[in-house]
């Protein structure tokens, strides 16, 4: 059956299992965006305010539900403003495939109107990019695209259509969903290593990533802990592996992690890394990170293995059959001395919450958690209010947080939130800060388009908290470009959009807010006043360790 480039990028879409498409129309994807007309009974579009926000949506879309998220632009700007998502769903491992447009192909190289090397711009910030050169080729370029976003260490990838591969015909023939490439399984003889490691430690943890939620394994690692009687400490890509209210589970490490869960990490004589990049806000010093311990690094890339850390042991492959392997193999133990131990450390903890007579950020998120449920996505963009979610929100189930680890984007959280939300069909709570929310407010519209159960929660403190934060610890109280003091009204403004716009400013009115948001299934934005000299903590300073802890 012979159909044009732009027809058959729409069926091999389709044909792939996608049903919902992020994006914004431009002069190079118009006969794209025909094709979506005429198909939107097979295929549904959401169009953002922003092709930022579109990549963004389509990263949210694939964290909370497992599959791969499209987006798409047109040539020159279009192409551009997609770059900082991609670079943000690189850094954190997340299968999307982007699309964009492009000039004719005659006319590449011209500085025609509208026309960059999307190429060379995104192969950086990319698994892979492909510029298709021939409408015979775009359908398998495609399906190539979405086996290479879903297999071994997920990424994003690029296809690039000029305009006149969009008009040109050729024979289509549909296939089926493209599988992942099998992964490669790791050498027993090593997991057999890892269990003698094992056996022989009294203080083990688990030290748990965002690889354990993109290979589906927080079962098996929950298992693995119960049984190893460790206990689980995570990077921020690995909060929702573990149900919090587990007796075993610690919380974040690193900068600005748990007391507990750094202080244990210390004090342990062994760690099963899995899925984790050890990157430098994780670990710190690197030469004091986990000094009394072993270390067994599971994960699917090889390029991480001892890129940052020197493991004892490093086993490259499939992290859910390394895991099940090393947990069907294990016998139960039992560490009643290390975990006396730790109890001291999560006592220590208590003493850093100060009670306080006005709204704090920690009881906003308690609130927001009570109403919650397991299923409730939580968005974050960037900042304190991203570390004070890390610290203080009770997750239960794996997905459950989109939330921009490795880049760390500020404007990442309102289309995030977005794609989370229409991925399951959810409410979702994202938290932001009114410095973050002023990079991205314009998706408010999309939210509001869409008619989204969607709950932002502004962390508002007027400032821009977490470079503040730096400025008075490190630089002497030089306050440069952080004090916002601006005269946004955000209740006002989310009415403007089409939202219902609540404020708090005690906890009297922050629980009848959250009552009134939560009854409703439209876009609420709740601006909660929090003190403007309130900083995270504990926090452990640029190159630290335990010993230059920061605990208030």
């Amino acid at each position: 059956m012979e159909k044009s480039g732009c027809q058959i990028l729409i069926e091999t879409l389709i044909e792939q299992g996608v049903t919902t498409i992020f994006g914004y129309p431009g002069g190079q994807v118009l006969h794209i965006y025909d094709e979506l007309y005429k198909n939107k009974h097979r295929i549904n579009h959401v169009l953002t305010a922003h092709e930022q926000g579109a990549t963004h949506a389509a990263d949210g879309y694939s964290r909370a539900s497992g599959k791969v998220g499209v987006c798409l632009a047109t040539s020159g700007p279009g192409a551009t403003n997609l770059i900082t998502g991609l670079a943000t769903a690189k850094a954190d491992s997340v299968p999307i495939v982007a699309i964009t447009g492009n000039v004719p192909m005659e006319l590449i190289g011209t500085d025609s109107f509208q026309e960059v090397d999307t190429l060379g711009l995104s192969i950086p910030v990319t698994k892979h990019s492909f510029r298709v050169d021939n409408v015979d080729n775009l359908a398998e370029i495609v399906r190539e695209a979405f086996r290479i976003a879903k297999s071994g260490r997920p990424g994003p990838v690029l296809v690039d259509i000029p305009k006149n591969i969009q008009l040109d015909k050729t024979q289509y023939s549909p296939q089926g969903v493209v599988e992942k490439e099998p992964n490669t399984k790791p050498e027993t003889a090593l997991l057999d290593q890892a269990l003698e490691l094992i056996h022989k430690s009294k203080r083990p943890i688990v030290y748990c990533g965002g690889g354990v939620i993109n290979a589906n394994c927080s079962q098996v690692i929950t298992q693995l802990v119960e049984k190893t009687d460790a206990y689980m400490v995570c990077s921020m890509m690995g909060l929702t592996a573990m149900d919090n209210n587990h007796s075993k589970y610690l919380g974040m490490s690193g900068m600005h992690g748990r007391f507990a869960a750094i202080k244990a990490m210390t004090e342990c004589d062994l760690v099963i890394a899995a899925g984790v990049r050890f990157t430098d806000r994780a670990t710190g010093n690197r030469q004091k990170f986990a000094s009394n311990a072993k270390i067994i690094h599971l994960d699917i890339d090889s390029a991480e293995h001892g890129k940052n850390i020197d493991a004892t042991l490093q086993v490259v492959g499939d992290l859910e059959f390394a895991l099940s392997y090393i947990t069907s193999k294990l016998e139960p133990r039992k560490h009643k001395e290390w975990e006396n131990t730790v109890d001291s450390f999560k006592n220590k903890t208590k003493d850093i919450l100060p009670t306080v007579g006005y709204l704090m950020p920690w009881e906003v998120i308690s609130a927001v958690n009570e109403r919650a449920t397991p299923e409730t996505n939580i968005a974050t963009d960037v900042g304190q209010h991203q570390m004070w979610v890390a610290q203080y929100y009770n997750f239960k189930n794996p997905r459950t947080l989109q939330t921009s680890g490795g880049l760390g984007t500020m404007g990442y959280g309102m289309g995030a939130a977005i794609g989370a939300t229409m991925a399951t069909g959810n409410k979702t709570i994202l938290f932001t800060g009114d410095g973050s929310f002023g990079m991205n407010l314009n998706e408010l519209a999309t939210a509001v388009s869409e008619n989204l159960p969607l709950i932002i929660v502004i962390l508002n403190n007027g400032r821009l908290g977490m470079i503040r934060q730096w400025q008075n610890l490190f630089f002497d109280n030089r306050f440069m470009a952080t004090v916002l003091d601006r005269k946004t009204d955000f209740v006002k403004l989310a009415d403007a959009f089409g939202a219902t716009g609540l404020r708090a400013t005690n906890k009297t009115e922050l629980n009848e807010a959250l009552d009134k948001a939560f009854a409703l299934n439209s876009p609420v934005v709740l601006d909660c006043l929090i003190p403007d000299e309130e900083s995270v903590f504990p926090m452990v300073p640029p190159n630290g360790s335990l010993e230059n802890i920061i605990l208030k």
